[in-house]
């Protein structure tokens, strides 16, 4: 190993693992795992695999998940910039793939970015029902924003609030609650020794008190019924078995359900706890046991008989009759329509919004939907947001390219490229740009010539 680990975690890791404190030791100097979760709302792993463009095998553990090699360099790929696949460290998708979303649910992420969680959970709902997911750092949640849209996430409410402020305006409003808390990340020496260097004795202790105040608030969202997934990247029994037995201790009405099992999985240690012997439900992801990094997982369930809140929810959009009409047009031929009860106009700029409570007071959102386009005088034009979420099928106007075709990296940068003759389905207008039938984005074709409309804010450099 590069470098040593800090010795009050050292000594604190030898206690809780004894004899099995060599294996971990071991572990740091195994090759670190890579792993990628496709994105099933585009494609199957059967049929990314049959690309042949990556060497993957399946996690055993996460049914979209798999394990890449370095060489691969799946991000730099056009099928990312499709919105394929997620990069994801493999433990880590373990907490997303234990919630276990039902299309049409009320589902909220609060501390999600930069969205690998919130991907998977967007992308089980489906397009139904809606996905709140959160993140307190303005700059996190821009990132979180963009994941989700590359991913074609349409029923998503993308905000950036403080907890609290969240549970004033969503009180029991969820079916599924996922909390993959802020933590002192001792799961992450191995995979980035950078994480080490800023770990001292007191960020533990600093972090559960955080994480508990995190989890009164999530309690407070969650339905009578509900699921809460908690997790963390840490392997501080304080930040684990200590916050859930305080969560136990403090809300009577949630308790601990086993987390559908896998053998690398070890149990939680209720003596790193208050003693509940619940707390062996919960599971530990541990370097040496897995091919992943450090993660702690509890699934909870709140009691039918916890007091119910009524939530009034919002009415339906209204679009004038004109735009009606403009918007008709544009998607006559379209396979993929929106919901029109559900479509809105602000500022010129068309959204598709999901269900959400009729009053929320002052919360700061980036974005409430799906952004389809602007009206601009006489016409409508579709955003890069709305060809993310289509598939290479819904569109009529369509340019399909080869992955290895130059051009592609030429669309990606923002640039404009020649059409051949009968290379597109039509010779002029709308196009939705695809890589082998996958949308990246639109571009304009007039005579032979493809004006690029790839947002600003996504193209690649250099």
């Amino acid at each position: 190993m590069g470098q040593e680990l800090p010795k009050v975690f050292e000594e604190r890791m030898k206690d809780m693992l004894g004899n099995e404190f060599a294996a971990y030791l071991a572990s740091y100097e195994n090759v670190r795992q890579y792993g990628l979760r496709i994105n099933p709302l585009k494609i199957s792993g059967k049929e990314l695999e049959e690309t042949g463009y990556f060497h993957l095998q399946q996690i055993p553990w996460v049914r979209d998940g798999f394990f890449y090699q370095e060489e691969d360099q799946p991000a730099r790929h056009p099928f990312y910039a499709a919105g394929l696949y997620y990069l994801q460290e493999p433990s880590a998708m373990t907490p997303a793939s234990r919630l276990k979303i039902e299309p049409g649910e009320r589902v909220l992420d609060l501390c999600a970015a930069p969205g690998g969680k919130a991907t998977a959970l967007g992308a089980a709902l489906q397009g139904k029902g809606v996905l709140v997911a959160n993140d307190i750092s303005n700059a996190r949640a821009k990132a979180l924003l963009k994941n989700l849209e590359i991913f074609g996430i349409a029923n998503a409410f993308v905000t950036n609030e403080i907890p609290g402020k969240l549970a004033e305006n969503f009180e029991g409003f969820f079916d599924k609650v996922l909390v993959d808390a802020p933590c002192s990340g001792e799961g992450m020496f191995r995979k980035d020794p950078a994480v080490m260097k800023t770990w001292d004795p007191e960020r533990p202790e600093y972090f559960a008190k955080l994480q508990r105040d995190i989890l009164k608030n999530a309690v407070r969202m969650l339905r009578p019924g509900g699921l809460l997934l908690y997790s963390t990247c840490t392997f501080a029994p304080v930040e684990n078995e200590g916050s859930v037995s305080w969560l136990l201790e403090n809300y009577p009405e949630m308790e601990l359900l086993e987390i559908e099992p896998y053998e690398g999985f070890s149990r939680g240690n209720p003596v790193w706890g208050n003693g509940d012997i619940q707390l062996e439900k919960c599971v530990r992801i541990w370097p040496h046991k897995m091919k992943g990094e450090g993660h702690f997982l509890a699934l909870l369930h709140k009691s039918e008989n916890a007091e119910a809140v009524t939530v009034k929810l919002g009415s339906s959009a209204k679009l004038d009759k004109k735009s009606r009409r403009i918007l008709e047009e544009f998607f006559e031929e379209c396979n993929w329509k929106p919901d029109w009860e559900r479509t809105e106009i602000r500022g010129g700029k068309v959204y598709l919004v999901p269900e959400l409570p009729e009053k929320l007071g002052g919360i700061h959102f980036l974005r409430n939907g799906l952004y389809m386009g602007e009206m601009k005088k006489e016409r409508f034009e579709p955003s890069q947001q709305l060809a993310m979420a289509l598939s290479g099928r819904d569109y009529p106007g369509r340019l399909s390219l080869r992955a290895g075709d130059e051009r592609i990296g030429r669309y990606l940068k923002g640039e404009t490229i020649l059409v051949e003759e009968g290379e597109a389905t039509q010779e002029n207008g709308w196009l939705l740009v695809c890589v082998e039938g996958y949308p990246l984005g639109w571009g304009k074709l007039v005579r032979g010539v493809l004006k690029n409309k790839y947002a600003a804010g996504w193209r690649r450099q250099g």
